[in-house]
């Protein structure tokens, strides 16, 4: 384990601040815990984050519109957590762009395995798709800004994206017009890890359609090639 990880946890409940950041120094990271978005600002002015612990309900902004905003200038990764466990919250965090969603109550041994988790994600993307070699990527009328991890249509509108979405896109960016089977793009988003929790390629692709406002009945900046798998069918154009 790299136990230079710093984590920060944002939470209104004092007991779970403490318990967390308890446990989190005892499996080999650094963690500090805040009370809410004010605080959490203050904090990454003063130090690097290798990844949030952002609860859903705090006192003044709220943990989605916090997400947000951190998903419009950064792309560390965020785990959301709230005492609402329905599908629909769960979407609503994850299209706010958090890379995971832990309902309340929950065990601190299960957070750990996914942090864990979606560092690997984040970690396992090859060099060459990452945002230093380039700042932005323009397609279709898009461009995906690689530093701020979302994308701005030609009307100047911006759209954030979870982790998962961002890297797919990435990848088959890095690989247009070329077609990439479901197992590839399975290997070159996530390794040779397997998440069970994770969804489909299929969906992650369909969620990416609609958020480039692809025709889901007949895509043409992403196709289905029946038999083999996706290919992005766009010409793209890299800034770095």
């Amino acid at each position: 384990m790299d136990n230079t990880d710093q984590i920060l946890v944002v939470d209104d409940d004092a007991e779970i601040r403490n318990l967390l950041c308890e446990y989190l120094r005892k499996n080999g990271y650094r963690a500090t815990a805040v009370a809410d978005g004010k605080a959490m600002w203050a904090a990454r002015a003063r130090a690097k984050y290798e990844l949030i612990v952002l609860d859903v309900m705090l006192p003044g902004e709220d943990g989605l519109t916090l997400c947000r905003k951190l998903r419009a200038e950064s792309d560390t990764p965020v785990i959301m957590l709230t005492a609402r466990g329905e599908e629909t919250d769960r979407i609503v965090g994850l299209e706010m762009g958090a890379d995971d969603y832990l309902p309340k109550p929950f065990s601190p041994r299960e957070l750990l395995a996914r942090i864990k988790s979606v560092l690997r994600r984040y970690r396992s993307l090859p060099r060459n798709l990452r945002a230093d070699e380039a700042r932005s990527i323009r397609f279709a009328g898009w461009t995906l800004d690689t530093i701020a991890r979302h994308l701005v249509s030609a009307e100047g509108v911006v759209t954030s994206l979870s982790g998962a979405e961002y890297q797919l896109l990435r990848i088959l960016l890095s690989h247009a017009n070329h077609v990439l089977t479901r197992d590839q793009l399975m290997l070159l988003s996530k390794g040779r890890e397997s998440d069970p929790l994770e969804r489909s390629i299929d969906l992650q692709v369909s969620r990416l359609r609609h958020r480039l406002g692809d025709d889901l009945a007949e895509p043409r900046i992403i196709k289905t090639v029946r038999g083999q798998g996706y290919v992005l069918a766009v010409p793209v154009e890299v800034e770095r």
